[in-house]
């Protein structure tokens, strides 16, 4: 009877250790993961031009979740948007269904020496932090997009975003460009937004989506037209997904 008391006693011990031990694991896990979560936007533009062009005007979609909300809008307000020259007016517009900058300038003109193979460029970018993890598995519903995203198709995932859990996508939006040039000018508009979440648990990890649109125009342009987008997401850590 001594031995079977024994016994009982010492496996009713080994569980509550191993109990203690995954709830302080747990418990552990958790914390850490919440102390240490970072979630990034990171915006570019950029316009490339082998001509000069005059009376520019330009609407440039904007990332924005569905509910309206831009991890950009700070930043355009508080004038802490790099690259910007002295020289453009930039202006935030809601249109309800999508933001746009406008960005109005007389002329852009890129220095000697200018070329079609070595054309002049013009980046503006922002880093903003979100409050909360960001969305990375479904940022067309709930995270930051240029939009609107409209004839979306999935696509194959290129070698370098491809994983276990990555998508990845074709779509179409829309950005107006009008301004004066030469018949031979080529003009190139690309922008880009990364989101995404860091954090450490027994060692770095980290997962993200990134969303571009790359749109190229020959000669004068005075309109709105179709910019091509690439969408890839799911890409990274999902181990320890705690709300994100």
């Amino acid at each position: 009877m001594d031995t079977i008391i024994k016994a009982s006693l010492g496996l009713l011990i080994v569980i509550l250790v191993a109990f203690t031990a995954i709830i302080t694991y747990t418990g552990y896990t958790e914390t850490a993961y919440r102390n240490t979560i970072s979630g990034t936007y990171t915006y570019a533009w950029t316009i490339t031009t082998d001509s000069p062009l005059s009376n520019v005007t330009l609407f440039i979609p904007v990332p924005v979740d569905k509910a309206g909300n831009s991890p950009m809008v700070s930043a355009f307000s508080s004038h802490m948007v790099n690259g910007v020259p002295a020289d453009w007016d930039t202006t935030l517009f809601d249109t309800g269904k999508s933001t746009l900058l406008k960005v109005t300038t007389p002329a852009i003109i890129p220095p000697a020496g200018t070329s079609a193979q070595h054309p002049y460029t013009v980046t503006i970018s922002s880093e903003s932090t979100s409050r909360t993890p960001i969305d990375t598995r479904n940022p067309v519903e709930k995270s930051a997009m240029f939009r609107p995203v409209q004839a979306l198709n999935e696509n194959t995932c290129p070698p370098a975003t491809a994983g276990a859990g990555s998508r990845c996508y074709l779509y179409a939006t829309s950005l107006y460009a009008d301004y004066t040039t030469s018949a031979d000018a080529t003009v190139t508009v690309t922008s880009s937004v990364d989101g995404k979440n860091t954090w450490d648990v027994f060692g770095p990890h980290s997962n993200e989506y990134h969303a571009g649109i790359t749109l190229t125009m020959r000669g004068p342009n005075h309109g709105w037209a179709v910019p091509a987008g690439k969408l890839s997401y799911g890409t990274g850590s999902y181990e320890y997904p705690f709300g994100t």
